[in-house]
């Protein structure tokens, strides 16, 4: 596949995207340029009065923009529904639902509101049990696409089936990597999920590499206003290694807009260790692929949320390879 350091992106003029934090970094970025190319965009915010700052910021630069912004808690399975709902009163088919929010490497473990392990809780039941509640919308759009955004972190995590929220034992970055693991195999699931439905949805997942954003300290800090050590502010400071949000989107974008980013792949930077560049196809750990673990782990987030998609998770008695690469 060639690579596109400079990718423009296409006409959006007529389509309706959904970008969960959409206030700062990657969200920030992907919202601006989605709103410059012509779409409409919900910023989908936990900070209301920041996602109403951000407005204002990409109003500033596209006047004619359209934005709305919109209370959402991916931390609260409530807060998923409330939102979910006043979309679907408004019955507007979504042709794009941007999976961006995230927390990471928080110090000690928590829980959100309904008592998951914040980063696993946040990070992936969040966006499952929203994309699941936002289904008949994105299935109303004539060619709806969802983009999950996952990590290089995702290479280090584990699906630990009998301890997803990390009750018995826990530890910052290994909760982090399971959480953006699952990520990647929601998208690749839900891509598998939809062929097989003929629901029409494009899922494609998509990491931004290692970008300067807010994610590095608010996470880390939770609880800790000073650490004593960040591995991700210290990296972040040597020349090269990492990049700014405008680079760092160009993977999500083009994988929420190319006509040639395929459903089912994951795309990520181009440079050494997918940590800068343009976007390109990258291939994420083999265990994402895993049928036999993402049958389980979607069963899981079934149960644990609440939430489910029409017909079921694929036949647990087909055997049927991943499709992709």
């Amino acid at each position: 596949m060639s690579r596109h350091p400079q990718f423009t992106v296409p006409d959006q003029r007529g389509r309706l995207a959904v970008v969960t934090g959409a206030n700062s970094g990657i969200g920030l970025e992907v919202t601006r340029r989605l709103a410059g190319a012509g779409a409409e965009v919900v910023l989908a915010v936990r900070n209301v009065e920041k996602g109403r700052q951000a407005k204002e910021g990409i109003l500033a630069e596209f006047p004619d923009a359209t934005l709305t912004v919109e209370a959402l808690d991916l931390s609260d399975l409530a807060s998923i529904a409330a939102f979910a709902d006043r979309l679907k009163q408004q019955g507007r088919p979504i042709d794009l639902l941007v999976n961006n929010a995230g927390i990471m490497a928080v110090p000690a473990r928590r829980t959100t509101a309904d008592g998951f392990e914040l980063q696993f809780g946040t990070n992936f039941l969040g966006h499952f049990a929203l994309t699941a509640q936002l289904l008949p919308l994105l299935s109303a759009a004539s060619a709806p696409r969802v983009v999950t955004l996952s990590s290089t972190a995702a290479s280090m995590g584990t699906i630990t089936l009998d301890d997803l929220n990390s009750e018995r034992s826990y530890q910052a970055w290994r909760a982090y990597g399971q959480s953006k693991l699952a990520d990647l195999i929601f998208a690749i699931e839900l891509d598998r999920l939809s062929r097989r439905h003929n629901w029409g949805i494009v899922s494609v997942a998509a990491h931004p590499g290692f970008t300067r954003t807010n994610l590095q300290t608010t996470g880390p800090r939770m609880g800790k206003p000073n650490p004593r050590f960040n591995p991700s502010t210290m990296l972040m400071k040597l020349p090269g290694v990492a990049q700014d949000p405008d680079a760092g989107a160009l993977p999500t974008l083009y994988a929420a807009t190319s006509p040639d980013a395929e459903s089912g792949r994951y795309y990520g930077p181009d440079g050494f260790g997918q940590m800068t560049g343009g976007p390109t196809l990258v291939s994420g750990p083999k265990r994402a692929r895993d049928t036999a673990t993402a049958l389980a782990l979607w069963d899981a987030a079934e149960r644990l949320t609440g939430a489910s998609f029409p017909n079921g998770p694929i036949d647990k008695l087909s055997g049927s390879a991943a499709v992709g690469g």
